[in-house]
């Protein structure tokens, strides 16, 4: 059912070979063809429950990975020179997710980390908790949980109110023998499934105590999702990344925002040939077997 538009020519009964005229007839059957066609589109919309049909809304999913690496650019998150490691290496690029600290870029990474995560729900599987290791991961677990419910009620998913009930937890660094008492702040864990996130890994100790703390709890962790992959070797073993070392110890999937191949790819022409070289030459220096 369209909306139709009456449109009343200035120029009363004249013959359509008025260019004039012409025009007014041209205005109304398109703004006839494009009411009806948005308002089709809607009325499908709220009979089947989804929206995700929408072409705006199917641009914005596509779109979340170059919106991350415009954010970390802007907001200086990810910066290129040369930075000493804790490692000991010499980076061409350095990356600081703390320094997303706008209520835009929060809410743009919020939902990086949503459509990733729909993105890879098969890989996944289901999940109750999205637990944020203290301190980073805190802000990072409570705003991704709000984002997957916003959004999937905003698209009419089929399973939207499994994304309403997510849960978020994070823990304490030192425990707590008042009050609630215990590590851990947020929903509880015990019997529950849970996705770590975090903002990346590196030598992968920080990601290993949360395993600790989520297996300490009763619970089973399944899997973990960063902001970015490195896709570097670690200085203990020149074959694999920490995300493989973590992914094939624990025996879980490790999924990402981006990764440094998606950040070359979108930023070749955008920096200058001897910046995006050097990172290249990084890459290839570092870059574990089989990836």
């Amino acid at each position: 059912m369209g909306l139709n538009l009456i449109f009343f020519s200035p120029l009363g009964s004249r013959d359509c070979n008025s260019e004039v005229f012409f025009f007014s007839c041209f205005l109304f059957f398109f703004f006839n063809f494009f009411f009806s066609f948005e308002t089709n589109l809607l009325l499908i919309s709220s009979n089947t429950g989804s929206t995700a049909s929408l072409p705006i809304q199917l641009t914005m999913t596509q779109n979340h990975k170059q919106i991350f690496i415009e954010d970390a650019l802007s907001s200086s998150a990810l910066r290129f020179g040369s930075f000493t490691l804790k490692s000991g290496r010499i980076s061409p690029y350095f990356f600081n997710l703390g320094l997303f600290n706008t209520g835009a870029h929060l809410s743009h990474l919020a939902t990086a980390y949503a459509e990733t995560i729909f993105a890879n729900r098969e890989k996944l599987g289901s999940f109750d908790v999205l637990f944020g290791p203290a301190y980073k991961g805190i802000s990072l677990a409570a705003l991704t949980a709000a984002k997957l419910s916003e959004l999937a009620t905003a698209r009419g998913l089929p399973d939207a109110e499994k994304w309403n009930k997510i849960e978020y937890a994070y823990n304490r660094k030192e425990k707590k023998d008042h009050g609630e008492g215990g590590v851990i702040v947020g929903s509880a864990l015990a019997g529950k499934k849970v996705l770590i996130i975090d903002d990346v890994i590196t030598a992968g100790t920080a990601i290993k105590e949360a395993f600790s703390i989520i297996e300490n709890e009763k619970a089973t962790v399944a899997g973990v999702l960063l902001a970015l992959d490195r896709q570097e070797t670690t200085v203990d073993n020149t074959k694999q990344s920490a995300v493989q070392i973590i992914s094939k110890t624990f025996n879980v999937p490790v999924i990402s925002i981006v990764d440094i191949l998606d950040i070359i790819k979108f930023l070749d022409g955008k920096l200058s040939a001897e910046e995006i070289e050097k990172v290249k030459e990084y890459r290839q220096k570092y870059a574990p077997e089989n990836l």
